[in-house]
């Protein structure tokens, strides 16, 4: 092998003519000029190196033999170029090899400098991958902050949603007006559009498209304030409750059909096949929930600083208060299918624990057939001197008052056993009844607002001011009310009731009686406990109806 290795030491090539300078003046210029010492530190040494392999060769390769010094102290020593021979060499050699640098290709270079390259590179694109993995930060509903609204409308702008709430006793429509920020809108002089027609859509069981054609007139309304432009950005839902999903399954889902054709062939507004649908309990409670404590301003506040809702519809009663986070995880387990007694709200940058059970058959007008089941003959609630029948979910049930009359005792018997208080399924510490377990009470379930069938019949009753929207009441007026509407006949009651509808007025007596035993036996209120009566919330200058559908509108101006 034959090794030449050549080594050259240069600096830029201003430098070039300078290099044979002695050191003595070197320093000498170094000392007083800053580039020079500049210079000095960019200089290059660059060594270049060539074998070359005779396979012949077999002798091993020998170090050349060293120029004796003439100090004869018989050491070897190897004698550095002097600086005048790197002088000379240097300037041709440079020239070539920065000749050659020039002509090299980009890719070369690349690849001479590939080690260089990889040392910044690699770091750098391991930061980028560990960033790109790093968790975002989980979503928020925060109803103040939110700038998009119902069908993409920019901010700024006024937005409209319609809802249909097909309740039992009747349907209604609600058409709410928002701003940017999802804050309520005066449609005309009111902050809402709210129309109801009776009867309900279940009434119709037996017949699918009249039950459609009935929601005709409310669509109509809801569409005519709804400015022309904004109606296909404008959503229309229509949640049907309790009334329907005692129907089935079969019955409801062509009943649901019906109104899909109908808002998909005869409205101008802007509709999704998924936004017709039966609400599950949970939904309806939950929905009254938010409706409430927003109308209130309560949301984003503290659990204990929310009020509970209790709200009596048609069908089904629910119950929702906000709940400590150890009560919630102390919760029982629910069987696959079933409805969990807690949901998780991220209300204004704030976490609900929610607790939110709803009564099936134990609506207003639900109840009247489940009491109506347990005396099978004449009735202890049903005031003296109506004979008929009552008819609900399609099914006719005997209706006809004693020879003595109503009596509030019996009845009120009656209803305890309709609500099977004393259920022995309760398999949890506390239960409200039918086994189900209570939520375990608190903070969040101290201020009750108590809507919808509630408010009708104390105004009716005429315990509470039917022009004021809200009233703050106890149980024990309901008690009161009830014991004297039983003493009464089916004719005195005409006069001392004016405003309680001529079909409701049988069942006065037992209506009154199941509202002061679901609250007392069922709930377990004190009878002296303060309970607000709320028809309509307050909400700026204006009053709001404190039913579901607002909750239902957020929540579909939140998502569209």
């Amino acid at each position: 092998m034959h090794l030449e290795c050549r080594h050259i030491i240069t600096s830029a090539p201003l430098l070039g003519s300078e290099v044979g300078k002695d050191r003595g003046e070197r320093d000498r210029e170094g000392d007083r000029s800053p580039s020079r010492r500049l210079r000095t530190l960019l200089s290059i040494s660059i060594s270049f190196c060539s074998s070359t392999l005779d396979p012949s060769q077999e002798t091993p390769l020998k170090p050349p033999t060293p120029a004796p010094t003439s100090s004869g102290n018989g050491l070897i020593r190897y004698r550095s170029p002097s600086a005048p021979e790197l002088s000379r060499a240097a300037p041709a050699d440079l020239e070539a090899k920065m000749k050659r640098a020039r002509q090299e290709p980009i890719l070369d270079k690349i690849q001479r400098f590939r080690g260089v390259i990889l040392v910044f590179a690699v770091p750098l694109l391991l930061v980028s991958f560990v960033l790109f993995l790093m968790p975002r930060s989980p979503a928020v509903i925060s109803f103040a902050s939110r700038k998009t609204v119902p069908g993409g409308g920019e901010a700024g702008s006024k937005s409209y949603a319609v809802i249909f709430d097909a309740g039992s006793s009747g349907s209604r429509v609600h058409v709410y007006c928002f701003d940017e920020n999802l804050d309520l809108l005066p449609i005309g002089q009111e902050l809402e559009l709210f129309v109801q027609e009776k009867p309900g859509l279940s009434f119709y069981a037996k017949d699918p498209q009249q039950a459609a054609q009935s929601l005709v007139s409310l669509l109509e309304k809801a569409e005519s304030v709804v400015p022309m432009k904004l109606r296909q950005q404008t959503p229309v839902r229509v949640g049907a409750t309790a009334g329907l999903r005692a129907l089935g399954a079969e019955t409801s889902e062509k009943i649901l059909q019906a109104v899909k054709d109908l808002l998909q062939h005869n409205s101008s507004l802007k509709f999704k096949s998924d936004w017709v649908t039966v609400l599950d309990g949970t939904q309806e409670g939950a929905f009254q929930w938010v409706t409430i404590n927003y109308l209130l301003g309560k949301l984003g506040k503290s659990y204990a600083n929310t009020v509970g809702v209790v709200d009596l519809g048609g069908g089904s009663v629910q119950m929702a208060y906000a709940i400590s986070e150890k009560d919630a995880e102390q919760g029982p387990k629910v069987s696959d299918g079933e409805d969990s007694y807690v949901q998780k709200l991220f209300l204004k940058g704030t976490k609900y624990y929610l607790y939110v059970h709803s009564y099936l058959h134990y609506g207003l007008l639900a109840a009247r057939a489940e009491i109506l089941k347990v005396t099978k003959d004449d009735s202890d609630c049903i005031l003296s001197g109506y004979h008929g029948s009552y008819k609900y979910g399609g099914n006719a049930y005997r209706a006809s008052a004693k020879q003595s009359g109503a009596s509030f005792l019996k009845c009120r018997e009656d209803a305890v056993k309709a609500l099977r208080v004393d259920e022995p399924a309760c398999t949890h510490m506390k239960c409200t009844f039918g086994g189900i377990w209570n939520g375990g009470g608190g903070a969040g379930q101290k201020n009750l607002f108590v809507a919808s069938f509630f408010f009708d019949r104390a105004a009716e009753a005429g315990f509470v001011d039917r022009e004021k929207p809200v009233a703050v009441v106890k149980p024990a007026h309901f008690e009161k009310a009830a014991k004297h509407a039983c003493q009464l006949s089916i004719e005195d009651a005409k006069a001392a009731y004016p405003h309680v509808q001529e079909d409701n007025l049988p069942y006065l007596c037992m209506d009154l009686v199941y509202q002061y035993t679901l609250l007392v036996d069922g709930f377990a209120i004190d009878p002296g406990h303060d309970i607000t009566l709320v028809k309509q919330v307050k909400y700026g200058d204006a009053f709001v109806e404190a039913a579901w559908p607002l909750g239902s509108a957020i929540e579909v101006a939140s998502s569209a």
